[in-house]
């Protein structure tokens, strides 16, 4: 029973860490925490600037390759043109309130 309880609850949290880090600031801050050279440093100046950018267009990029995964027809085809721009739009607009 203790393990069923310990599977569902680290599905949960697994579920929550994959639905944070949607809105501008949320981004900003978890792209901020992992900004250390190799040494364990932070960043600064023109380093710290390429670092944020790279990783906020990652995590952009991340939530563009799911809503691309959804844009399905109702036939089951990949939607292509303006209804794949249409859903793209709605999908990435809508995906910082999920």
């Amino acid at each position: 029973m203790s393990k069923l309880l310990l599977a569902v609850a680290g599905l949960l949290l697994s579920g929550a860490a994959m639905a944070s880090h949607h809105t501008p600031e949320e981004r900003a801050a978890a792209c901020e925490a992992k900004a250390m050279d190799k040494n364990g440093k932070m960043l600064a100046g023109a380093a710290k600037k390429s670092f944020m950018k790279k990783c906020d267009a990652d995590m952009m990029s991340g939530m563009a390759k799911t809503c691309a995964d959804k844009a399905v027809g109702k036939s089951g085809k990949p939607l292509a043109g303006a209804a794949k721009t249409s859903f793209m739009k709605k999908c990435e607009a809508e995906a910082p309130k999920a």
